[in-house]
């Protein structure tokens, strides 16, 4: 989410109700349909509907779902743990290997678990 608020309608133009506002900046969306410039978009919890693309932005952010998530220096459990991500926490989504994604919130970065993340596939892979 690009926008720090957006109207989610009910079908893809202006004529349909507003059912949702969402309100937080860089909320991660699975876009789940495209109808012209509408975006059909839903949350972490399944809530959702159609958006103007106008309010979606290119980058990647994922949600943390792991309270005091650590975040270690490698993808490596034994690597140095450089942070502790809360749980909730917007972070911006880097690279991918195999079970683990390059994060970055808050002036920290470092390496989590696929698991704990929402916003990636289980197999993505990211450069």
């Amino acid at each position: 989410m690009k926008a720090t608020e957006g109207n989610v309608r009910r079908g893809p133009s202006l004529t349909h109700r507003i059912d949702w506002v969402f309100k937080r900046r860089d909320m991660p969306l699975q876009v789940t349909a495209e109808h012209g410039h509408w975006r059909k978009v839903q949350d972490r919890d399944g809530a959702g509907g159609w958006v103007h693309y106008a309010l979606l932005s290119g980058v990647r952010t994922v949600l943390v779902e792991k309270d005091m998530m650590p975040i270690y220096s490698s993808a490596d459990p034994q690597s140095t743990i450089s942070a502790h991500f809360e749980l909730g926490v917007v972070a911006r989504l880097g690279s991918c290997v195999q079970d683990w994604c390059r994060i970055s919130a808050g002036g920290y970065r470092g390496w989590a678990p696929k698991t704990d993340l929402w916003g990636v596939a289980p197999k993505e892979l990211r450069d």
